[in-house]
C-alpha cells in the first residue's frame, strides 16, 4: 500500500466487503447491492488496485487437495541482530513458507510451514537450521483450524512433488 493513507469512502468500503467474500461477485451484482452501475463499480475497484487497498484476487484452497497435508508454525532465533531484508531473502528459497513475518517477543521471525507430510515438514526444518545466521527453532504443528473459513486455513499453491535435493 502507498506510504500516504488511502482515502476510501463507505462504497468503497461496501465493494472491498463484497469482494473479500467473493472476489468472482461481479460488478453489476456489486453495484446493485449498493447502489451503483457496473461500470462505477470498476472504476472504484481499478481505483482501489492503483493505490494499493486491494493488491490481488485469490482462490482460496483446501491443502490437502494440493498435497500440504501437515502444517505447522516456526518461531525462529537468530544469532544477533538478522535484518528482517536478509530473513526475507531466506524464506523466499522455501516453497514450503507460506507466510513469514518479523515479530516481537523473544523470537525474531514466525514462519508458516506446510509441508506434504511430517517427514517432509523435518527436511524443511533441517534445512532452515542449517542458514548460518539461525541459531534455534521452536516449532508448533496445526492440529485442526478453529475459523477453517480464514485466509490461513487455505492454500495459494500446490506442495512440491518432492523436496529438493539437500546434499
Amino acid at each position: 500500500m502507498n506510504s500516504r493513507a488511502a482515502s476510501f469512502d463507505e462504497l468503497d468500503r461496501k465493494i472491498i466487503t463484497a469482494l473479500m467474500a467473493n472476489s468472482r461477485t461481479s460488478f453489476a451484482e456489486i453495484g446493485a447491492a449498493i447502489g451503483l452501475s457496473s461500470t462505477a463499480v470498476k472504476r472504484r475497484v481499478d481505483r482501489l488496485r492503483e493505490t494499493g487497498v486491494i493488491t490481488g484476487f485469490t482462490a482460496t484452497v483446501e491443502p490437502s487437495a494440493l498435497g500440504w497435508r501437515t502444517e505447522a508454525y516456526v518461531e525462529v532465533y537468530c544469532e544477533g541482530a538478522a535484518p528482517p531484508r536478509r530473513l526475507a531473502e531466506v524464506v523466499r528459497g522455501y516453497p514450503e513458507i507460506t507466510a513469514a513475518m518479523t515479530v516481537t517477543g523473544g523470537a525474531d521471525a514466525l514462519l508458516h510451514v506446510r509441508a506434504r507430510d511430517v517427514e517432509h515438514f523435518e527436511e524443511v526444518l533441517e534445512r532452515i537450521r542449517t542458514e548460518p545466521f539461525i541459531r534455534k527453532t521452536i516449532s508448533v504443528m496445526v492440529l485442526s483450524h478453529l475459523i477453517p473459513e480464514s485466509p490461513e486455513a487455505g492454500a495459494s499453491h500446490p506442495a512440491p512433488e518432492r523436496a529438493p535435493d539437500v546434499r
